[in-house]
């Protein structure tokens, strides 16, 4: 069974002219009592970047309450869910058109693949994993996608991928329904409240 929760705002006028698919993240491995902030960072880095949403595959209140608070604050779109079982998560996404990239270390390196990756008209399913990712991942996946071959952060890689993937939307990104908004500046902090309900 899987539980959504959608924030139903139009998606980015921005991104949806200059996209063919559409971008969702899957987070495996998810430990609720380890891993609320390195999940929730995930999830952070998704939605900035550019990704239309991101699923869980197990339910966690906190991480959704944090990651609720922001879309409120400082909009979206963004689609958050769970899944009781994320490898029949993937069949059905593959089975449904889709097509699945996970991220490792142990894959092919993002610049060997990005082009090839963006050239699929294909709706993407990212897979981001912890500790100990099982085989089924690294079988099921069109792409294993390396960001470098070391060791590094899952929050990192997402955020390198998004940014090549998606052209650099970051840096150009409009989110609907914004409470806050930062205007950028050489020195200092410029916020602008745009509603008062905070």
């Amino acid at each position: 069974m899987e539980y959504i929760f959608i924030y139903n705002v139009t998606y980015s006028s921005i991104l949806r002219r200059t996209l063919t698919f559409e971008v969702y993240v899957l987070r495996i491995g998810h430990r609720p009592a380890r891993d609320k902030r390195i999940t929730t960072h995930v999830g952070l880095v998704a939605r900035a970047f550019g990704a239309r949403g991101m699923i869980l595959d197990c339910r966690d209140e906190k991480v959704l309450s944090s990651l609720s608070m922001v879309c409120k604050n400082w909009g979206g779109p963004f689609h958050l869910s769970f899944t009781e079982d994320p490898y029949d998560y993937c069949i059905k996404w593959k089975n449904g058109g889709g097509e699945i990239i996970h991220l490792t270390m142990y894959g092919i390196n993002l610049p060997l693949v990005i082009n090839d990756i963006k050239k699929s008209c294909k709706n993407k399913l990212v897979v981001v994993g912890a500790e100990k990712v099982p085989r089924f991942y690294y079988e099921i996946a069109d792409w294993n996608v390396a960001i470098g071959n070391q060791p590094h952060s899952e929050v990192a890689a997402l955020a390198v991928f998004l940014l090549e993937l998606l052209n650099g939307w970051v840096f150009r990104s409009s989110f609907e329904n914004a409470k806050i908004k930062i205007i950028p500046s050489e020195k200092g902090k410029r916020v602008i409240k745009v509603s008062n309900d905070i």
